[in-house]
């Protein structure tokens, strides 16, 4: 059975940093594109980070760039989102997800998406 589970969410202050890790099984995710998503209280799904299959390229919201990491670890089965200087409004539960075809770039779009974990909650207080 395909899983994804992530860890390493939690409760942090404004200004601290977390690291989220994915972990896949199931099924061989090293030549698939992997990203992250979020979904705030009240507010839709969005698209937080993504990495190539081969962890060569990398693609960010604008609302995270230059303070959010992704990396790909393991063998390219695992990966992370480095979070730095984090701020309330990063506050959601984050969600990693594989991209459903393989030797893609990075994706920004749910529908490129068709393997997802169950989410991990990120809050960060003011």
């Amino acid at each position: 059975q395909v899983q994804l589970v992530e860890s390493g969410g939690g409760l942090v202050q404004a200004g601290g940093s977390l690291r989220l890790s994915c972990a896949a099984s199931g099924r061989t995710f090293s030549t698939y594109a992997m990203g992250w998503f979020r979904q705030a209280p009240g507010k839709e799904r969005e698209f937080v980070a993504a990495i190539s299959w081969n962890g060569v390229t990398t693609s960010y919201a604008d609302s995270v760039k230059g303070r959010f990491t992704i990396s790909r670890g393991n063998a390219r089965i695992t990966e992370n989102l480095q979070m730095d200087s984090l701020k309330p409004e990063d506050t959601a539960v984050y969600y990693c997800a594989v991209v459903r075809y393989r030797f893609s770039g990075p994706k920004d779009r749910e529908d490129e998406y068709d393997t997802w974990g169950q989410g991990t909650q990120v809050t960060v207080s003011s």
